[in-house]
Parts: C-alpha cells; sequence; structure tokens
C-alpha cells in the first residue's frame, strides 16, 4: 500500500435569502473598509422538498454568480531571474568574496489566484503565489488585466495582500470561520491549470488541520500557523490564494494547499480560516506589517503518549513543555507542565488551536488562558508581547520589510561593535526562504555593516538603502560575524 499522500501548496503551473448585517473596520488610517457578514448560511438547509415530497438537490448556481467576478487570476513574474551556478565540485575562486555566483536565467513566471476583498482594489492571495516576483498582474473576471503593488505578506500564515488601481470592485465580504461546521457545505473558486473562474463544491472534511507544510517551506519553522479547513471540494494547483466560501458567498478561507501523491487533486484541499486572513489583512492596511502577539511557549498537543509519560488528567490540550526568553506566558504564571485547555472561552483541544487563537490577537492584547495544572483548572490573565518581548506594535521600518530576499535584520549592540572593533551594523536576526537564503551562503547573525561600500548604522537606513536599488541591481553586502571576526561579501540581485 502506498504511504499517505504528499503535501503540496496547491500553486503554480506556467436561490434562498438571508438576513445579514454587515461590520465595518473602521481602525485603519486610509479608510479602507472590510465587509463582515454574519446570518444564518443557506448551507445550513442542504436540501428542499417539493410539494410531492420528493427532495430537490442544493443549487449552487446564485453562489457561483456572487463570488465567481470577485476571484482574480494571478501570474507572478522574475524579470531577472538568476541560478546558482557554484557547487562542491566547481571551484570558483570569487565565490569567498561574492558568495555563490548568479548567472542570468531568463524571466520565470508562476500563476494563482487571488480573492478581492474590498472595492478599491485589494486582493487576498498566497505568499507563496507573489513571493520572489518582480512583476505581479492581475487579470480580473471580465479580462481587464492590471499591474498590481505588494502591499505585505505573511509568510507565518502564507497570506499576502496585494492592490490594483481600480475602484468599484466586486468583492467578498469574511465570514465568521469558527462557527463553520464540519458536514457544511462550501464551493472552492480558483483558477486550475490556468482554466479561470472554475467553481467546485464539496463539504467541510475537518477544522484545526496542522499539516506541517508551511514549516517545511519555511526556514522559520516554529512560527508558522497552521489550522486549516480542510475540504474535499476540487482544489488543484493553481487555486491557491482563490476563495473558499460559504453557500451565502461569505468568504470563509483562503485555499492553500492540497495533500496528493500525484500533485493533483486527491479529496484533500486546506484552506487559511477567514478569521485569520481578516487579521493579517487588517494589520497590512492598518500597520503596513503583521502585528502578532505571542505566548512565549514551547507546545505540543495532547495524545495517549504524553497522557502515560507525564500523569496528565485531560485528553486533549495544549501541553507546555518550556519557555522562551521573552515569555508573557511565563510571566503570568504559567509552568512546565500545564495544559492549556481554554483561552477566554475558546476551547483548547490541539497546539495548533492555540497557536490560532494566539495568532489573532496582537502585541498588548489580554487574553484569559486556563490550564489544567494537577487536575485542578486554574486561569490566568496574559498580556502577549511580540517577538521581541514588547507589548507595544512593531514599525514596519524596524524590520526588514522585503519579502523577496526572506530577510528580517536587527539593530546592534554598542557592545558586539566595540568587541568586533567596527563602528556600524544591522544583524541578520532570521533568514526565510528568499533569495539571499538562495542563492547566497549568508548565515542568521551576520552583521552588515555596509550595502554596496555604504556604511550601515540602523535598520532604517538599512531599508532605505535598498529600497533605492532597482530591480535586477547587483547589490553587495558587507559584514562580519561574531564567531568568524572577518570581512565576508554576499552578493545577489534585487
Amino acid at each position: 500500500m502506498k504511504r499517505f499522500a504528499s503535501l503540496f501548496l496547491a500553486a503554480v503551473l506556467g436561490s434562498a435569502s438571508t438576513v445579514a448585517t454587515f461590520k465595518w473596520l473602521d481602525k485603519d488610517k486610509e479608510g479602507v473598509k472590510l465587509e463582515y457578514l454574519s446570518g444564518t448560511p443557506i448551507s445550513k438547509v442542504a436540501y428542499k422538498v417539493d410539494e410531492n415530497g420528493q427532495v430537490i438537490p442544493l443549487d449552487f448556481t446564485k453562489t457561483a454568480e456572487l463570488v465567481t467576478p470577485a476571484v482574480v487570476f494571478i501570474r507572478s513574474t522574475q524579470e531577472g531571474s538568476t541560478r546558482n551556478e557554484s557547487s562542491p565540485e566547481t571551484f570558483d575562486p570569487f565565490r569567498e568574496f561574492f558568495g555563490p555566483r548568479m548567472m542570468p536565467h531568463g524571466p520565470s513566471q508562476s500563476s494563482g489566484s487571488g480573492v478581492i476583498v474590498n472595492e478599491n482594489g485589494y486582493i487576498v492571495t498566497n505568499n507563496h503565489v507573489v513571493q520572489d516576483a518582480d512583476v505581479v498582474e492581475v487579470t480580473l473576471y471580465d479580462n481587464r488585466t492590471y499591474k498590481a503593488e505588494v502591499v505585505g505578506t505573511d509568510p507565518d500564515t502564507d497570506i499576502a495582500l496585494i492592490k490594483i488601481n481600480e475602484k468599484t470592485l466586486p468583492h467578498l465580504s469574511f465570514v465568521d470561520s469558527d462557527k463553520a461546521k464540519v458536514g457544511e457545505w462550501v464551493m472552492a473558486v480558483g483558477n486550475p491549470f490556468n482554466l479561470n473562474s472554475t467553481v467546485t463544491a464539496g463539504i467541510i472534511s475537518a477544522k484545526g488541520r496542522s499539516i506541517n507544510i508551511l514549516q517545511r517551506n519555511s526556514q522559520e519553522g516554529n512560527t508558522a500557523i497552521e489550522s486549516f479547513i480542510q475540504t474535499d471540494a476540487a482544489i488543484n494547483p493553481g487555486n491557491s490564494g482563490g476563495a473558499l466560501v460559504d453557500l451565502n458567498g461569505g468568504l470563509l478561507g483562503i485555499n492553500t494547499a492540497i495533500a496528493s501523491p500525484t500533485g493533483s487533486y486527491s479529496g484533500y484541499g486546506f484552506a487559511v480560516p477567514a478569521n485569520i486572513v481578516s487579521k493579517i489583512v487588517e494589520d497590512l492596511i492598518q500597520f503596513g506589517i503583521v502585528q502578532r502577539g505571542w505566548l512565549g511557549v514551547s507546545i505540543g498537543s495532547v495524545n495517549s503518549q504524553l497522557v502515560k509519560e507525564h500523569n496528565l488528567h485531560v485528553n486533549a490540550g495544549a501541553y507546555v513543555s518550556g519557555f522562551a526568553a521573552a515569555s508573557s506566558a511565563k510571566d503570568a504564571g504559567l509552568k512546565e507542565g500545564d495544559v492549556v485547555v481554554k483561552i477566554d472561552e475558546a476551547p483548547i483541544l490541539s497546539s495548533s488551536a492555540l497557536i490560532e487563537y494566539i495568532g489573532r490577537h496582537r502585541p498588548g492584547d489580554k487574553v484569559n488562558v486556563t490550564v489544567n495544572r494537577d487536575g485542578k483548572e486554574v486561569t490566568l490573565p496574559v498580556v502577549l508581547k511580540n517577538r521581541d518581548g514588547k507589548t507595544g506594535t512593531v514599525k514596519p521600518e524596524e524590520r526588514a520589510g522585503f519579502a523577496s530576499l526572506g530577510l528580517e535584520v536587527e539593530e546592534v549592540d554598542g557592545n558586539v561593535l566595540k568587541k568586533l572593533d567596527i563602528n556600524n551594523g544591522v544583524r541578520v536576526k532570521e533568514l526565510g526562504s528568499g533569495k539571499l537564503a538562495k542563492y547566497t551562503d549568508i548565515r542568521e547573525g551576520f552583521i552588515i555593516t555596509k550595502v554596496n561600500e555604504v556604511s550601515v548604522k540602523s535598520v532604517k537606513e538599512f531599508n532605505e538603502l535598498l529600497k533605492k536599488k532597482k530591480s535586477g541591481e547587483l547589490v553587495i553586502l558587507s559584514g562580519t560575524y561574531e564567531d568568524v571576526p572577518r570581512e565576508f561579501n554576499y552578493a545577489f540581485r534585487m
């Protein structure tokens, strides 16, 4: 018997009435409005019965007519695509100075889907659809085509927000994905295999799925947030970034991945829930960067083995095995061996459920964490922090916001600079799966002192220098490591 299907980011190849209310986002500085749809889903009525007692199948046509105009086709192009020509068998005298050399490889393209979530051109898609792209092109349902700006990305959830310069566009409203139930009818809309505006139907097969695909596609591992809606609506390569909707036409999730032994549909599709997506979109519009609260804990889902090993008194929850250096949970009184069973009024049945719930909150938010400790429940108020151990929001200039580079930098302590006998620099804090990791040997911890021979004194200066670089322009990062105090140079093209 073959092993269970491989997992793929579903990515790239070259009339019933309802009473509804709308909640408007009024926080963002640009006055951008996102709609939130509530009410009784049409899908609660799975069928009708005619006057003769015959069952009438559910009609999907009205939903399809409503949804398809708001789902777009996205083509991403890497104009200055390069490849790494170095290998262990090939001696390259420039490698030590410049890092692996990059040779022209011509343009490369990928495609996917997106969902218009605001009439003024804001479109949600997957990060992997637009990652590393020099040009992003959007084609609407009526075949109008636009160049799109990448507003922001969040590799931790594989969500990206892009924008086109157009008004009064058809768009979808978010629905509360927490209220969606297993067995509920849903529809998937996207552009599989470049077949525009394809609609499929199925049911929600499961919720809160963690399939470890974002960790495997990220250098940042444990920061990924996975709590997917699983559906058997047919999803194929090219559906990435498309809509998963309820039968009201409300946006329930963004289709992201499939499980398949062949790379094509085999009955398992996964979507990022709308409650996560809407929070990411709000953050990117309002702050320019995702504001994510952190408990600062190492956790695992409770299973029979953990129950036996640690003599636990519950059979479900998130087991706390350790704490980060700056942990809001530890500061609030959580202990190793606690099992988180509830946060606020939300039951926590697994580690993915905890990660999803906390991922919807910002630094400074207060949550009430209920743990089972030696058979007794204890509720502790926790004020969430950001990854830097602070409760304030993070400004875009405090992090390197260049998704194509996969790079995040931070300020360097003056004592470190003094020890290395250098006057300035910024440190590579995190290295994701962008161009730098792909085309150079740069490591986390590298202290960048110069960009093309221009000294760098702060994260803001570093960002400003890179913003001035044009697509395809050669960039050389010069600097050193604490453990190898000599100069290194890494070259790549923007």
